[in-house]
């Protein structure tokens, strides 16, 4: 079985990491996947230099506004499905081109997450109902007493 490589491209927005991608994608006839965790939704067009419909049309692009900003999506979603995605691409390319903004997501794909549990949807509920009802101030208030030390390092101004 041949070697495999994961060329990843990393950096702000807008420093033309979509061309350089494009330009290795088409040189060793691959795909790119995109770990820019603004540009897999949708209703996020300004301010995130998703690729324009050329750019997409040149080359296959994984994960473009794929998703709604009304769904839930963490990292750890998106760890899942990038990993089955590279998996399969990997049946038919040795190189695949992962391109980002974010570290977060990048090293998601490279390195991997710690396991997480599963959120439980009550707890979501209630935690919502009690913002909505009592506001962040409540919420703050709980979490003092539930974990001061940790409480002590957030930034209460910035919810």
């Amino acid at each position: 079985m041949a070697n495999k490589y994961l060329i990843t491209i990393v950096g702000p927005t807008a420093i033309g990491k979509t061309s350089l991608a494009i330009a290795l994608a088409k040189y060793y006839k691959t795909d790119i996947v995109s770990a820019d965790s603004r540009q897999f939704f949708k209703e996020m067009q300004i301010g995130t230099a998703v690729p324009n419909q050329e750019e997409l049309a040149a080359v296959k692009h994984h994960f473009i506004q794929h998703k709604s900003i009304f769904e839930n999506y963490s990292v750890g979603d998106f760890e899942k499905e990038a990993i089955a995605r590279l998996t399969s691409l990997f049946k038919k390319h040795d190189c695949v081109i992962l391109v980002g903004g974010s570290g977060l997501y990048v090293d998601a794909v490279i390195e991997g997450l710690d396991e997480f549990p599963d959120i439980d949807p009550e707890i979501r509920k209630n935690l919502n109902n009690t913002l909505k009802e009592k506001g962040i101030t409540e919420l703050q208030k709980q979490l003092k007493q539930l974990d001061e030390k940790h409480f002590a390092k957030i930034d209460i101004e910035n919810p």
